[in-house]
């Protein structure tokens, strides 16, 4: 399927999900300038390192195209089907963070949203089907998802999508000082999904 909208004189963006209120998809042209001005706020980026220049927002748009090219996934758009208003991101990606260790190279989940769309199970929504990608699609035998202690939205949604907590896997990233560290580790296999799915649908 494709979604709707100007081309561009380049394909639409593939929509690779669609759920009861959302389309996750493929990046287009224009949507770089909206997610830079919708989601670099102090609040949304609290624990990643703060509000981000352009050029370190560009180099991290980069790295997303660079995951989609190179394996098929990425941290797709989320977009509201009602009003087609961009909401942020989820997806897939590779582990690549320094110090990874063992997961490196992992299939990793990550979602982000603005703060207009907190609260409302958005980002569940996204994730099940991100999910449902990754064991499906993408075949992989475990997905893991990265976050710090302090983040308890994130990492309580991880829970509730029956991620097991990974003390074992935790590591420092140099990137961030003491206040962002250890980088927390929770992961789930493909054997345990359907359950898993099941709860967090209930």
């Amino acid at each position: 399927m494709r979604s709707s909208g100007p081309s561009r004189g380049k394909p639409m963006a593939e929509i690779v999900a669609r759920t009861e209120r959302l389309i996750l998809r493929t990046w287009e042209d224009h949507d770089s300038d909206r997610f830079y001005e919708v989601m670099n706020t102090p609040a949304v980026m609290r624990y990643l390192g703060g509000v981000q220049d352009r050029a370190t927002w560009e180099a991290a748009k980069e790295r997303l195209d660079g995951y989609q090219r190179d394996f098929g996934h990425t941290f797709w758009i989320v977009e509201c089907i009602a009003d087609g208003e961009l909401l942020g991101f989820c997806g897939l990606k590779r582990v690549n963070a320094e110090n990874a260790g063992p997961i490196a190279g992992d299939v990793e989940i990550g979602w982000r949203l603005r703060e207009s769309a907190w609260g409302q199970g958005i980002a569940k929504e996204a994730a099940i089907a991100s999910l449902d990608l990754a064991f499906g699609r993408f075949a992989a035998p475990h997905v893991v998802a990265l976050t710090v202690t302090g983040n308890e939205g994130s990492w309580g949604l991880m829970e509730r999508l029956g991620m097991t907590r990974r003390k074992d896997l935790d590591f420092d990233d140099p990137r961030f000082g003491p206040e962002l560290n250890p980088t927390i580790i929770y992961r789930i296999e493909a054997d345990a999904w359907p359950s898993a799915r099941k709860s967090a649908l209930s």
